[in-house]
């Protein structure tokens, strides 16, 4: 493929190229330099990179580009252009960058989510959009209250498709597809390909063309990644605390835990030991939500304790350690989790503490890898049955370095605990 080397030989037009020189984008990304002519024809696009490389440039800006270049007068209640994401945090930071990207082109674009009241989003609905960027949940509740027509959609692109889809999200886009036009300008992005993420394109797409970035067999390139185990769960949490003491740099970390619970007895633990933390979670409202990020990027609080879920929509270029408290009960979980480290071409580091009761995971992650997470040099010997690469003793968990760890496409997920999942959106 012979990618393009500025926003300008991309085709993209005067107005959003003073916007993106404003705010600083420089060279387009590998996704960008790919998606953005082939979606400026207007054809329909699957889009396979990991998180952290530009997506959202990538389908925003020939957006923006077309439907300023087809103005047309607004009806009250419908949408010009849908996009759809897993989660509050997403939907928000898409919708701010659409916001930013479109300045002076009179693009009226809103984002409609859960933990808020309805009549702000109702007012917003009832003046007509070009652009509504919406999570399912959310977007079905204004469909029942008859607060929002998509009759007259033109272009539907569903973001973290993979992700949509392990939320439980599936029947929530049934019945969205069931009332946006046959004839569309579909987008889909994800981060990895199962099978049932082929099925749904292949469903929703016409012809299109097949862009991949990163592909889905290999992990964060840049991410230096370890595996510590421990005997107890008080071991693990006096390991996490001795990670962060003896970091070598001050960057944001960023921790896992399976269940909201924990995610907050972890942040409380670590504060009350002089290292402040915050929980982020489904529980917790919007606005505290809003605010937690908020604290996290300026560094006031550069510790985050997250769920899976509420950790989807973190897009922080600074976070140099991902720490897993808890093995991911799915292998695929792991890839979206070190993710959130290295982004946009810097390098981090991601440590995954194992207790005795979570080795089965760590197996299923490890086949799923392919090769051997390497041991922490703090670790106990790895349990029989887990041939562990040993610790290299020169590196520490604040030092970096280039790995390349690949793994089969993953397939099959468990698709229990998707109703209580889906309420946290």
């Amino acid at each position: 493929m012979d990618l393009s080397t500025s926003f300008q030989e991309l085709g993209l037009k005067a107005p959003l190229l003073r916007q993106l020189e404003k705010l600083q984008y420089q060279t387009p990304t590998p996704i960008q330099q790919a998606c953005i002519p082939i979606l400026l024809q207007k054809k329909d696009i699957m889009g396979l990179a990991q998180t952290g490389t530009g997506k959202t440039a990538a389908f925003a800006l020939p957006l923006l580009q077309l439907l300023a270049e087809d103005r047309q007068q607004l009806r009250p209640h419908c949408v010009r252009a849908l996009i759809l994401s897993p989660t509050r945090e997403l939907a928000a930071q898409i919708h701010d960058n659409i916001v930013a990207y479109g300045k002076g082109l009179d693009i009226r674009s809103a984002v409609v989510f859960g933990g808020v009241g309805y009549t702000p989003q109702e007012k917003l609905l009832a003046r007509g959009l070009d652009i509504l960027v919406a999570t399912p949940g959310r977007l079905i509740d204004h469909l029942n209250r008859k607060m929002v027509n998509l009759n007259h959609v033109e272009t539907f692109i569903l973001d973290e498709a993979d992700r949509m889809l392990d939320m439980g999200f599936a029947p929530d886009i049934r019945k969205i597809t069931a009332v946006i036009p046959a004839r569309r300008h579909t987008q889909l992005f994800s981060a990895t390909m199962p099978d049932n993420i082929r099925k749904l394109a292949q469903s929703m797409l016409h012809q299109p063309e097949t862009v991949v970035i990163t592909p889905p067999t290999t992990t964060a390139e840049k991410v230096e990644q370890t595996i510590c185990h421990v005997d107890t769960q008080a071991e693990k949490r006096e390991t996490t605390l001795s990670l962060i003491r003896n970091r070598e740099e001050n960057g944001l970390t960023l921790l896992f835990t399976r269940t909201r619970h924990g995610a907050s007895r972890l942040a409380t633990f670590l504060s009350k030991q002089g290292h402040p933390a915050s929980a982020i979670h489904g529980d917790k409202s919007q606005g505290a939500r809003e605010r937690m990020l908020r604290e996290f990027r300026s560094g006031t609080t550069p510790i985050l304790v997250a769920t899976d879920i509420a950790a989807r929509g973190i897009d922080v270029k600074d976070i140099d350690l991902v720490i897993n408290y808890d093995i991911p009960l799915e292998p695929e979980v792991y890839i979206h989790r070190i993710g959130r480290t290295a982004r946009a071409g810097a390098s981090g580091t991601a440590i995954s503490l194992c207790c005795p009761d979570e080795v089965k995971y760590a197996s299923a992650l490890q086949n799923m890898l392919g090769n051997p997470i390497p041991l922490h040099e703090d670790s106990k010997p790895a349990p029989a049955g887990m041939a562990m690469k040993q610790p290299r003793p020169e590196r520490s968990a604040g030092r970096r370095s280039t790995r390349d760890n690949r793994h089969p496409s993953p397939s099959g997920r468990n698709n229990r605990r998707r109703s209580s999942r889906r309420r946290s959106a």
